[in-house]
């Protein structure tokens, strides 16, 4: 089958923001994840919707920040957490902070445990092949993820790692409770030592911990000004993901036309923020096609992504899976 592409000149489109912030207990995650997202909100207005997967946890700051909230229990399969997800954006989300995400790896239901539970179907001898289940409804969540034109917080657990290959064995630091392959789509992620109070560490002579923050040169300067993690700080990295360029608008056929040709998340993403500032202009007898083309491009993007020549094909357990080196 011939591939479908396009093209046009770059500009800096608007883009959702997808933070992650990584700590052990009491470092202040749950707290610093709704200042940043009320500062978002501040420039992508809507709900801040706080999936909870932590008996109700989030429930203690209902007093200090208006948001909807989601109780999310066992199973958290990365099938489990991508119907949440859905729900909250088919609910109205605009920004979504995931408390945990670490249950996903780890949790009753997660990869660990699919994992274990395709080891026993398949016995001994496939033990590589046990972990494609796993890994892929792992990239399925990532990637159906990345379509959303939706902001996001993801809350990792985090814990102090060994490296026991170092002889003797040589600490890492406090390192995310999760799949690897997280911080690779992130924006920017924190990391949150003991007792920081929102305060995140840029500098450590432990690898695991250098290896778990993530910047980017446009917010360089923004996090130095703002050591620490504030409604304001939320409000200059939304300001900068609103991109530079005016979007633009396009007629209904036009829209039909460019959700037929698209293929690829970003473009789709694009695609979405277009829809949503003509939307007033589109007259009323187009939109339903509209939104059937929105609807049938998202499920082209997330069937593309499930097609077997997609899914990996393990041969041994991955490390961002499964933790046999660093424990």
């Amino acid at each position: 089958m011939t591939r479908n592409f396009t093209h046009r000149l770059a500009t800096r489109d608007k883009t959702p923001l997808l933070v992650g912030i990584v700590g052990p207990s009491s470092s202040g995650k749950t707290y610093s994840a709704l200042r940043l997202a009320t500062g978002f909100q501040r420039v992508n207005p809507g709900e801040i919707f706080v999936i909870d997967t932590e008996a109700g946890r989030a429930l203690q700051y209902a007093d200090d920040f208006k948001f909807v909230h989601v109780p999310f229990g066992a199973p958290f399969g990365p099938l489990d957490y991508l119907d949440v997800i859905k729900y909250c954006i088919d609910n109205g989300a605009t920004n979504i902070v995931i408390d945990s995400m670490s249950h996903e790896h780890e949790g009753p239901g997660g990869v660990l445990e699919i994992q274990a539970a395709e080891f026993q179907r398949l016995g001994p001898k496939m033990q590589g092949l046990s972990w494609n289940k796993p890994k892929s409804e792992h990239r399925r969540l990532i990637n159906t993820i990345l379509q959303f034109n939706c902001n996001f917080i993801f809350c990792f657990r985090a814990k102090e790692k060994l490296d026991w290959d170092s002889k003797p064995p040589r600490q890492l630091g406090y390192m995310a409770i999760g799949g690897g392959e997280w911080k690779f789509e992130m924006t920017a992620q924190f990391l949150l030592l003991p007792a920081a109070n929102g305060v995140p560490t840029w500098q450590s002579n432990m690898l695991g911990e250098q290896d778990t923050w993530k910047t980017a040169k446009q917010f360089t300067e923004i996090f130095a000004a703002n050591p620490l993690l504030t409604e304001n700080l939320g409000e200059q990295m939304a300001k900068w993901a609103a991109g530079s360029a005016q979007t633009q608008k396009r007629t209904a056929a036009q829209l039909i036309d460019a959700y037929a040709a698209c293929s690829e998340p970003s473009e789709f993403r694009r695609l979405e923020e277009s829809r949503r500032v003509s939307w007033p202009s589109i007259a009323t007898a187009d939109k339903s096609s509209v939104k059937t083309a929105s609807e049938q491009c998202a499920k082209k993007i997330e069937d593309a992504a499930k097609a077997p020549e997609a899914q990996p094909h393990a041969t041994e357990a991955d490390e961002d899976f499964v933790e046999t080196k660093a424990s």
